[in-house]
C-alpha cells in the first residue's frame, strides 16, 4: 500500500497536502483500492467555503458511491476536471494526477487531526 510520507491523512481515507494557503486534496490508495474501479467523481462545490468534515463532492465506483469529506476547513478553488473524462486517474495515480480538488485554507488552520503517513498506516492495519 502506497502511503507517501509528506502527505496528512484522515480517517475517512483522505489525504491532503498543504502548501502555504492551498491544500490539494484526494483519496489514498488505500481507499481507491477499496472502492474499486471507479467511474465517476462528481464535485459540485467550486468556489463554496466548507468546513472540517463537510461533503465536498461523491466518488462512484462499480459497486458503490462514497461521500468525500473535507480534511480541513476552506473555500474549493479548483476542481481536477481531466477526472470527468477519466474518473480512473484515481485509480492508477491516486496522490498524482487523480487529485480532486484545491483548496485555499482559512486563515488560522487547525490541521492537528490529520495524521501522518505512520498513524494513517497504523489505521488502516486495523
Amino acid at each position: 500500500m502506497n502511503i507517501p510520507q509528506d502527505l496528512k491523512y484522515t480517517k475517512d481515507h483522505e489525504w491532503v497536502r498543504i502548501e502555504g494557503h492551498t491544500a490539494t486534496i484526494g483519496i489514498t490508495d488505500f481507499a481507491q483500492s477499496e472502492l474499486g474501479d471507479i467511474v465517476y467523481v462528481e464535485i459540485e462545490t467550486l468556489d463554496e467555503a466548507l468546513e472540517e468534515e463537510a461533503v465536498f463532492g461523491t466518488v462512484e465506483a462499480v459497486k458503490t458511491v462514497s461521500d468525500l469529506f473535507m480534511p480541513v476547513p476552506g473555500t474549493v478553488t479548483e476542481v481536477n476536471t481531466e477526472l470527468e473524462e477519466t474518473p480512473e486517474l484515481v485509480n492508477s495515480d491516486p496522490y498524482g494526477a487523480g487529485w480532486m480538488i484545491k483548496v485555499t485554507l482559512d486563515e488560522n488552520i487547525d490541521a492537528s487531526n490529520l495524521m501522518d503517513a505512520n498513524a494513517y498506516q497504523q489505521l488502516i492495519a486495523g
